[in-house]
């Protein structure tokens, strides 16, 4: 069977989330707790105002759910343990024929630690896709979405501090990777960067995602994250991967043409350098969802760039803050279903 994860430009369905739950990444105190919720929330009413969106909740998190997601948002209750859609769920991909496929990856907590349980998501791709009525894609890999790019004629970008991480996939290398990748995904050429951001590499981190550092919003181009400060750590990170890129094709053979998406001009919180990107958005039929971080002039100049990038969807941007506090972005914690395929 041949399969193919179409470009996250393609015709959707739906879009999938999980909502928070208590646990060490939702905050210790009420207050933190409150704003985690309510910034998943509302990232899924966004999204609810343009097309459908599942939400999977917990059942300890049933009563606060239904206050606070829109009506029209359909909720599925399963005992899970993780709420980062985009990691924990499965990848959709199209068969030959057009019909439609999750990909079941295993999911072990971002390559485990002491602060992840990950046991409830082991069977939460499956239980997505019998919702979903699709059949399942088994993998051994150990993957999560935010690990990939594809820009759906044959490129993906990877990570090798993520699928060559020990704690994932200690025997594979990169030719074993990149062969699964291909069978599950479709790909015919991996792009490998050697690194993720510096914040990713904390204790909540997960040690090199690729979508929080480019995207492909049409073949032969690249979204690329840009911290333009050198006192940042991400500077230096960021300078290494963009020449890397420049001299890099994809699948097709094409050179890429790189446009820079600036980071935020905030560059430390409480706990040191920041994470803060705008290529963490998600592309949906008519829209796409931002990361905002209520700093006028780069919220601004993103959004711009992204209206470039993605011509003829509406840009809206919502406050990423409490997100990447605990992590991650808008697409960190949803995940698209293509529709199927027409022939």
């Amino acid at each position: 069977m041949t399969w193919l994860m179409p470009a996250e430009t393609a015709s959707q369905d739906r879009i999938w989330m999980a909502f928070p739950r208590e646990g060490q990444t939702l905050g210790e105190t009420s207050a933190e707790r409150e704003a985690g919720y309510a910034a998943w929330a509302h990232v899924a009413n966004t999204i609810a105002g343009f097309q459908p969106v599942s939400i999977i909740v917990d059942p300890t998190e049933m009563t606060r759910a239904k206050g606070l997601l829109s009506s029209v948002i359909t909720i599925h209750e399963c005992t899970i343990d993780d709420f980062w859609m985009r990691d924990s769920g499965p990848t959709f991909v199209h068969a030959a024929d057009g019909t439609l496929a999750a990909v079941d990856w295993v999911f072990n907590g971002w390559g485990g630690g002491d602060w992840t349980e990950s046991g409830n998501d082991r069977d939460l791709a499956r239980f997505i896709a019998d919702l979903a009525g699709v059949p399942v894609v088994p993998s051994l890999l150990v993957n999560e979405g935010g690990g990939i790019h594809v820009d759906g004629e044959g490129t993906v970008l990877l990570t090798e501090t993520v699928q060559l991480d020990p704690g994932r996939n200690p025997n594979l290398d990169k030719t074993r990777v990149a062969e699964e990748i291909s069978r599950t995904l479709g790909t015919t050429k991996a792009i490998w960067l050697p690194r993720g951001l510096e914040r990713d590499y904390e204790t909540f981190g997960t040690r090199g995602h690729v979508d929080i550092i480019a995207c492909i919003p049409s073949p032969g181009v690249i979204l690329l994250h840009d911290q333009r400060d050198p006192s940042h750590p991400d500077h230096a990170v960021m300078q290494q991967i963009r020449t890397q890129l420049a001299g890099e094709t994809d699948a097709q053979g094409r050179s890429f043409e790189i446009i820079d998406l600036p980071a935020p001009e905030t560059l430390t919180d409480a706990h040191g350098p920041v994470d803060w990107s705008y290529v963490n958005h998600l592309v949906i039929n008519d829209a796409v969802i931002a990361c905002s971080f209520g700093e006028e002039r780069t919220d601004a100049q993103a959004q711009e760039i992204l209206a470039a990038a993605y011509p003829g969807r509406q840009i809206v941007g919502v406050d990423a803050t409490e997100l990447f506090a605990r992590g991650g972005g808008v697409h960190c914690i949803t995940q698209q279903q293509p529709a199927p395929r027409v022939s």
